[in-house]
């Protein structure tokens, strides 16, 4: 194993969102390229996990502040996922029915115990492993002071020598806790104390960003925004630039395979997209209390301001009064008030608005199949999957432009014949109500115009295949 991956989500073992989708898939395409990888994420007590047997490969402890946590890492037998996939068994830490919450809700109230336990199960793990990997790859906050224990705290020193890339892919979340429980961290230097502080707290998302050999982030577009609007920490963003590059994040062409998807109901037969789109959406007319006439804009995902889910109750009511022809379906949990709005839409608008308040990744494929276009309002999107599963199968995306999207999805009305979707640029109903009234126009009356845009974008190639080479790169530069 050359690179090994640490992460709280991977995909299909544990996914709350895009980190997990990512996760699950680079290092099956970095193996395939010929540079081994793994990925280690903790032991949840989740579905997938509880449904596939893992042997012991280590048993050691942490220190936290004076008493001892035993541990165990755990390597899946099979390699299913097409890389080897460890987890950190931590008892009483995250033998949990949950990622982050509960299955009401409700977070976790000891997220900094829980991750700096498992941030050290990880070093102590690879401190001790014969065959130490060559790149130690990062992901979001909850490793983020990985970097820093390497370079900092003599218990890991010999490690120091091990290059570590950081990648964010939500820069809104940083993970900070009081200096209050300093206590909990393991001995580090003194004079290393400023690589962990931000804004009077212990910061892991700054001490990763300070102290890995690399920091990458999942488009170019949020990169820049992050330097230009990162809640105070522009200029740290700026001042490390030298070591920052953005890569877009691939998908798995082989899991979203309009040809041979087995979630949905008709698989594209013979190139005809149309039909493809026709009958998959009379599926989900029978699924949910919409009419299959109209043109259907669905989405997909967390229902929170952060994904702009909070625009959607005051949109829905914009377009029913104003005569606008066409019917929505949402898929997602979130905040629990948006939920119950849901619900009332639903009610009120039968025929025309519908919604499942769940996790459900087989429907979430059969929406992208049967969905005419895919609604993206939102405020902050370091890149977005979404709208890039969405044109695999032939769903047009209607977009703010905001990071990823704005990389991925040039917009219909530029020169070029290159559009790929629907862009708006304010987070304000005006905007959005522009963009759904675009989308009816097209589908109502530019019906050659949306074929042939349905047809481009699913021969659009962002697959981890192209992508992946971006990484193999970083990789290099730093064991060469």
């Amino acid at each position: 194993m050359k690179v090994l991956h640490i992460s709280a989500e991977c995909y299909p073992a544990a996914k709350a969102g895009g980190l997990g989708d990512v996760v699950g898939a680079l290092p099956k395409y970095l193996t395939q390229a010929g540079v081994p990888a793994g990925v280690l994420l903790p032991k949840y007590r989740l579905k997938w996990i509880n449904g596939h047997h893992f042997t012991p490969v280590f048993k050691g402890v942490i220190r936290m502040h004076n008493y001892y946590i035993p541990f165990t890492i755990e390597r899946e037998d099979d390699d299913s996922l097409g890389f080897p996939l460890f987890v950190a068994n931590i008892p009483g830490k995250f033998d949990r029915p949950g990622i982050y919450a509960d299955p009401s809700g409700y977070g976790y109230g000891d997220e900094v115990e829980r991750y700096l336990c498992f941030q050290q199960a990880a070093l102590q793990w690879i401190l001790h492993s014969p065959g130490r990997p060559e790149v130690i790859h990062c992901h979001d906050h909850h490793t983020g002071l990985i970097p820093f224990m390497l370079k900092h705290c003599p218990e890991y020193r010999s490690l120091a020598y091990i290059p570590t890339v950081f990648t964010i892919h939500n820069g809104l979340y940083h993970g900070a806790f009081s200096w209050q429980k300093l206590y909990l961290m393991p001995f580090f230097d003194a004079e290393a104390r400023s690589l962990l502080d931000w804004a009077d707290t212990i910061c892991p998302l700054a001490a990763a960003v300070k102290c890995a050999w690399r920091v990458t982030t999942v488009s170019p577009s949020y990169l820049e925004e992050l330097r230009q609007s990162s809640n105070g920490m522009e200029g740290l963003f700026y001042h490390e630039q030298h070591k920052s590059l953005g890569i877009l994040n691939g998908i798995d062409a082989q899991v979203w395979d309009p040809a041979a998807d087995p979630f949905i109901a008709r698989q594209l037969e013979d190139g005809k997209v149309g039909d493809f789109k026709v009958l998959n959406k009379k599926v989900l007319a029978q699924r949910f209390n919409i009419d299959p006439d109209l043109p259907l804009i669905v989405f997909i995902g967390r229902m929170l301001p952060e994904k702009g889910a909070d625009m959607v109750p005051e949109l829905i009511h914009r377009v029913m009064h104003s005569g606008m022809r066409l019917a929505f379906v949402a898929l997602g949990t979130g905040d629990p008030g948006l939920q119950d709005t849901f619900r009332q839409l639903a009610h009120q608008y039968q025929g025309r608005f519908d919604a499942a308040l769940e996790y459900n990744e087989a429907l979430a494929h059969q929406l992208y199949a049967g969905g005419d276009f895919l609604f993206m309002p939102s405020r902050v999107e370091p890149c977005g999957l979404n709208q890039l599963y969405a044109m695999r199968y032939g769903t047009i995306p209607i977009v703010r432009s905001v990071g990823g999207l704005r990389d991925s999805v040039p917009d219909i009305g530029e020169p070029g014949g290159y559009g790929r979707g629907i862009r708006f640029d304010r987070f304000d109903v005006e905007d959005a109500y522009m963009a759904f009234y675009r989308a009816a126009d097209l589908y109502y009356h530019q019906r050659e115009s949306l074929e042939h845009i349905r047809e481009r974008i699913m021969a659009v190639d962002f697959s981890w295949e192209r992508m992946v080479q971006r990484y193999i790169d970083i990789y290099h530069q730093m064991t060469n």
